[in-house]
This record gives C-alpha cells, structure tokens and sequence, in this order.
C-alpha cells in the first residue's frame, strides 16, 4: 500500500494530502524504462565481448582466423627462402651470366619494382587483418615478377649460349698480316701524326707493314660486304660483316682475293698487303667496328698470340708515331 504523504497548510493551519500530477508520474515512469533498457544493453554488450559466453560459431570462426595467420607466417617463411634463392640467381646472372655475354646488368629499380596502380589492392583494405593479407599478396606480386624477369633474362642468356659457338668464330680474334716476330705493327690505334699533313689525328685503326703481295688474312668468320675501292683514302680495301655487331676492313691492298657475298672463314686470304689509295708504304690498315662504333682492334687479338706477345705489341700499339695513311 503506498504512503500518503501529507503537507502543513500554514494559511488553513491544517494539514493537506500531496497530490502527484499524472505527466509527473508518466515522466518518472519513461525515466526508469530508459535506465532499464540501457542497463539491459551495456550487460549485453559485456557478455557479447567476454570469451565466457562465446557462442560455438564465434569459437570456430576465431579457430579460423587463428589458422589463418598461422597459414600466413608460414607462407611468408617460404617466400623469405624464395628471395634468398632469388636474390642469388640474380647475382649470378648480373655478375657472371650477363658479364660472360657481353649484357648489360638489370638493375634492381627494374628487378624489385612494384606495381603502380593505387586501386590494385583495395579490395583487401578496411578487414581486422588487412595489413596481413595485405603485405603477403604485395610480396608475392614482387616475387612473381621477379621470377618472370629472371626467366626472361635467362632465356636470352640460353639463346646467346646456344650461338656463343658461332659468336667465337665471328669474333675478329687475329692479326691480317702475318707477325711472328712482332716486328710488322707500325701504328696502333689512338692519336697519331699524319704523314701528308703532318696534323695530330685520330687513327681508327692499326697498320702492319709487309713486303707488297704479302697474304692478309680473314680475321673471323664472316660474308664479305665489300671488296673495291670506293670508299676514299682507303685504296683497295675488303670489309667484313660477322655478325654479332661485329665488322672489320683491310685498305691498301695491291689485289684481291675475294668477292662481295662470298662466306670466309678465319684465316683465309681475302687479299695482299699494297700501298693503294692514301699510304705511305706498302701496308695493310686494319679496323674493327662493333654496333657501328670503331674500336681498338688491339682487344680482340688473343687467336694467334700467347700473353708475353701481347704485352709487347700492346706496348708497340700504344705509342704515338706517325701513322702510315
């Protein structure tokens, strides 16, 4: 039975019964269904986020995710022990496939690069464990195209093996003239004096004296591009196409002993030591070009000469005197 509650009429000097307005009553009552309903929500929230009262379905999917990262380290372990084995496979295919071949390096800014487009992986963003998912598939995207250009530059390196035997062959590997004694370089390659003008000038070849009619011989592998006197300065002149980049040509020659199309191999005579065109002297002037660049010819003689030989005429190459065209 709820109290009565009376007040002191000081003005009646009798006492009044309180009377409680029905909205005040309504108010009180809203007010404590609110209180109730938010009590009842954070006790939810609590036994929600306690591991007491997890439901088998949030045990199973927390056992899944668990795997799931256990599933994650180890793929990443694998793909430490992949770039390991990556990483030495490019060192050896930088610093000894590709140095072996002649190629250049592939640097890595081109080797390890990633991939540019922003949107690539935003599909996995915005998950608990997005960073994960997220680190592995970037490594595995690097390791792919690593491998991709690690076989592309291995089967250039197994093309160029497969002709390394012809590339020997092309290679201009011996000196024109013969030179047992040394004694027939009379100018190397480099800055020489012009014996018409007297002017310091680059020489682009080297010039082995012989007696006129002296055989000169093919210097590598090759199909004859040229054998007349059209080009100027040059006389009588034979130039060689091998291959590879590579070409050489022999001026000054009294005659030839070779046509225009015609396949040599090294060591065949494609002519005789003259004094044709713009010379000095009976002797035959002998280039090397490479990809269309002139180059000494003195880095290729290593077919007919042992180390000693080389280092004496190397020594002879190199010093400047009068060039003989």
């Amino acid at each position: 039975m709820a109290k009565v509650k009376y007040y002191y009429d000081s003005e009646n000097l009798a006492y009044t019964k309180i009377k409680t307005r029905k909205r005040i009553k309504i108010g009180y009552a809203l007010l404590f269904l609110l209180a109730s309903a938010l009590f009842v929500f954070l006790v939810f929230v609590l036994l929600i986020n306690t591991p007491y009262f997890e439901t088998p379905k949030d045990r199973l999917q927390a056992r899944e995710i668990e795997n799931l990262k256990l599933q994650y380290a180890i793929l990443n372990k694998k793909m430490d022990e992949i770039d390991d084995v990556t990483e030495a496979l490019e060192n050896r295919d930088n610093n000894i496939y590709r140095v072996y071949f002649n190629k250049t390096e592939i640097p890595d800014s081109i080797r390890k690069a990633g991939f540019r487009d922003p949107k690539r992986y935003k599909d996995l963003e915005g998950y608990n464990n997005s960073q994960l998912v997220l680190n592995t598939t970037k490594r595995i995207d690097r390791l792919s195209k690593e491998l991709a250009i690690q076989s592309k530059s291995l089967d250039e390196i197994l093309k160029l093996a497969s002709t390394k035997g012809n590339l020997l062959l092309a290679i201009p590997a011996i000196q024109p003239v013969r030179n047992e004694n040394l004694k027939r370089m009379a100018s190397g390659f480099g800055y020489r004096t012009d014996p018409f003008t007297k002017v310091r000038k680059m020489h682009n070849g080297m010039d082995f004296t012989a007696n006129t009619g002296s055989p000169v011989y093919a210097t590598g592998d090759g199909v004859v591009e040229r054998a007349d006197a059209s080009a100027s300065g040059f006389g009588n002149h034979v130039v060689i196409r091998h291959g590879f980049g590579y070409e050489s040509l022999y001026a000054h020659l009294s005659k030839y002993n070779c046509r225009a199309g015609q396949h040599v191999k090294r060591g065949d005579v494609i002519g005789y030591v003259g004094s044709t065109g713009r010379s000095e002297g009976p002797h035959c002037h002998y280039e090397v070009h490479k990809d269309g660049k002139v180059v000494n010819p003195l880095n290729f003689y290593y077919g007919n000469i042992s180390a000693a030989e080389y280092v004496a005429i190397s020594q002879m190459a190199n010093q400047e005197n009068q060039s003989l065209d």
